[in-house]
């Protein structure tokens, strides 16, 4: 049976995914007037440098970073960067917050490093997320700010203190791939807070972007100086230096920095960061009152302050198949609401990112009852 969505129930755009996530149709038409012009030129000469300096000055608006904070761009994506990690920024031994696909993974290649110590694992279980515990013995303390797999986000980015309040001294790393540009923080309470544009910024993947501390800039340096094999593609001093001259140490994708650029400029004339997030956080108190109101769904983080605003995980009653719902909605043109595949759960996942127009995710959740109504 095929279920038909009224047309006046549906989203004016009905994509939902979560990366890659909806990219404004706005944005890309300036890039495609640009076409003649920037696409197909080379990288190391002005037009494209000065796309990629203005990459990294909206960054740094975006975030108001301190002065002494530098964006690095390089090619590969937050994946690479958790190699560019191990071989780059951890000297001996890093402690890892695990609760998620993601999450993980950045421990495994910390563990799988031939030249560091076992990682110190810190995990909970799926839906909630664990604290940092200060340590002595770990020079590095990975986080995430937001958990894609889980729909789980740490409200608050801090650095770990030790017995007597005094911040830790290993440096503070957090994969931000999803949460940046939809959920606040202090860069200060960070050393590096790296992503990829394919969440918040609506552009495409491949490209990492890391808001650096002249502490991480310098523990690069000095690994770098010790004769530790890093293989070229993923030295972070050569991203750096890259950067600095405004471009990038291998070619990048035009299109994804141009697109970017766009959302960046977007996001900043409107009124920055601020903005942004509060757009997540109205969608996200309209799918989360809805689940809660509902009969048949409920937020799957059971903690309010552990829901994330970017990515919502929304669990069905036993009786009500989500594969189902999912199917019929990308029948009627609403796309990418099926869940993580290896979480296994009985479930959606929704993006919430700041070009996600709040109205679309109210649309969604009167979809999603018409269609478990004629189930």
């Amino acid at each position: 049976m095929t279920i038909e969505i009224p047309k006046e129930l549906k989203p004016k755009d009905g994509r939902f995914g979560c990366g890659p996530s909806k990219v404004r149709t706005e944005a890309f038409a300036k890039v495609a007037e640009q076409a003649g012009t920037l696409l197909g030129t080379s990288h190391r000469q002005a037009p494209v440098k000065q796309l990629v300096k203005r990459v990294r000055e909206g960054t740094a608006a975006l975030f108001s970073l301190p002065e002494d904070y530098e964006v690095v761009l390089g090619n590969g994506g937050a994946t690479c960067f958790w190699d560019i990690a191990t071989f780059c920024l951890i000297r001996n031994k890093s402690q890892h917050l695990s609760f998620g696909e993601f999450s993980s993974k950045f421990a495994s290649a910390a563990k799988a490093a031939p030249h560091l110590e076992d990682p110190v694992v810190i995990k909970s279980d799926y839906g909630t997320h664990p604290e940092a515990v200060a340590d002595e013995s770990v020079d590095v303390y990975a986080f995430t700010h937001n958990e894609t797999s889980t729909g789980v986000a740490m409200e608050t980015i801090k650095r770990p203190l030790d017995a007597s309040g005094k911040a830790a001294s290993g440096l503070v790393l957090v994969d931000a791939t999803s949460g940046a540009g939809g959920l606040r923080f202090d860069p200060r309470e960070t050393d590096a807070y790296y992503f990829a544009p394919q969440k918040s910024f609506g552009s495409d993947g491949g490209l990492f972007i890391a808001v650096m501390s002249p502490a991480a800039i310098e523990r690069s340096k000095k690994i770098g100086e010790s004769g530790r094999f890093i293989p070229a593609f993923l030295d972070l001093n050569t991203a750096i230096d890259n950067s600095r001259l405004d471009q990038t140490y291998n070619t990048p994708s035009i299109v994804t920095l141009a697109v970017m650029a766009e959302q960046i400029d977007w996001f900043n004339e409107n009124g920055g960061l601020e903005w942004a997030a509060s757009r997540s956080d109205k969608s996200a108190e309209i799918i989360y009152g809805w689940a809660e109101r509902s009969d048949f769904a409920s937020p799957f983080a059971a903690k309010a302050e552990d829901r994330s605003h970017v990515v919502a995980t929304i669990d069905f009653n036993d009786d009500i198949d989500a594969t189902q719902i999912a199917k019929t909605l990308r029948q009627n043109g609403i796309v990418d609401t099926e869940p993580y595949r290896k979480l296994g759960r009985n479930q959606l996942r929704v993006a919430m990112f700041p070009g996600i127009d709040p109205e679309d995710i109210e649309s969604l959740t009167a979809c999603i009852d018409y269609v478990v109504s004629n189930l």
